[in-house]
């Protein structure tokens, strides 16, 4: 069955609407999420741009028609180790236990109780969405923003020109907790992305599972919102987000680029990048290379 023929034949758990911003990767995400794990899926969702706009719904009803909690920003991986915890004992190993939660609550506040939880080896899945910011109080960097991303604690100006210090590659730190499964996905392919949700659905059942996607935001970033999957594209086209999964230690890569096209082409048109001047420009090109270098050696393809 091909990945539309399985979207296609699946009920959508999030309910059809959404206050989410027009173009808004996160929300595609989330969807995509819930869809394939089911109602037969316990769901965590920490406070965010997704807490508000895809769960809590309208009119005092529920956004989704399977179980979520809205957690704190600092505690989504430890509250779900707990739940994961309670089904285990009353031989509910069927239950998904699912957290979709953004970079802040991910690689910044949340970061204990994720590699607390990855360590253990809980059985879970968790699922960042990386828009590379706070995006739901305007737009504050976080430390997977990129290099020279204008943000509202990043600006650009004579004193700096945006952010000044490189990402923090996530996925990679997470793998190196010897996890059952870490993948990286992105909305722009999507049969891609399906197969890895499945997969960690999968994996989790036996330990943590890991899945961290490219989210564009049309309104943090700047651009129109019918480019958000074009924006996604051109990151992995450009090597800034590179596609790969690890499985038990095992490395391979999702997508190949031949000829991968420049960091100049994959930031032209969005609005945070357009103060980078030719030293910038160059420090992410750099950056985008010696990662993608590092994963082609992990996976064997160096």
């Amino acid at each position: 069955m091909s990945y539309i023929d399985t979207i296609k034949k699946l009920p959508q758990v999030m309910t059809p609407g959404s206050s989410a911003c027009q173009g808004c990767g996160g929300e595609l995400i989330l969807r995509r999420v819930m869809q394939l794990a089911g109602n037969n899926s316990v769901f965590a969702v920490p406070p965010g741009c997704m807490a508000g706009a895809g769960v809590d719904g309208w009119s005092r009803q529920n956004g989704c028609t399977a179980p979520i909690h809205i957690t704190l920003l600092d505690n989504t991986a430890s509250f779900m180790s707990g739940v994961s915890e309670m089904y285990q004992r009353r031989g509910r190993g069927d239950v998904n236990i699912v957290a979709v939660a953004g970079d802040g609550a991910t690689a910044d506040c949340g970061f204990q109780s994720l590699s607390g939880a990855a360590e253990r080896g809980t059985k879970m899945l968790y699922v960042c969405y990386d828009n590379e910011g706070y995006m739901n109080t305007g737009f504050q960097r976080s430390s997977t923003t990129s290099r020279g991303s204008r943000t509202s604690t990043t600006p650009t100006g004579e004193a700096i020109n945006g952010k000044e210090q490189g990402a923090k590659y996530l996925p990679l730190i997470m793998a190196m907790h010897n996890i059952e499964y870490c993948a990286t996905a992105s909305p722009s392919h999507m049969m891609d992305f399906v197969g890895k949700i499945k997969r960690g659905l999968e994996c989790s059942k036996r330990g943590f599972a890991y899945l961290h996607v490219f989210s564009p935001c049309p309104t943090g970033w700047g651009f129109r919102p019918d480019e958000s999957i074009a924006v996604a594209r051109r990151a992995v086209q450009s090597n800034m987000f590179p596609l790969w999964e690890c499985e038990r230690g095992k490395y391979s890569l999702s997508y190949v680029n031949h000829e991968p096209i420049s960091i100049a082409e994959f930031v032209k048109g969005i609005g945070k990048f357009d103060k980078l001047d030719g030293e910038a420009l160059d420090a992410l090109q750099s950056a985008a290379g010696a990662r993608w270098e590092l994963i082609k050696r992990l996976c064997g393809e160096a």
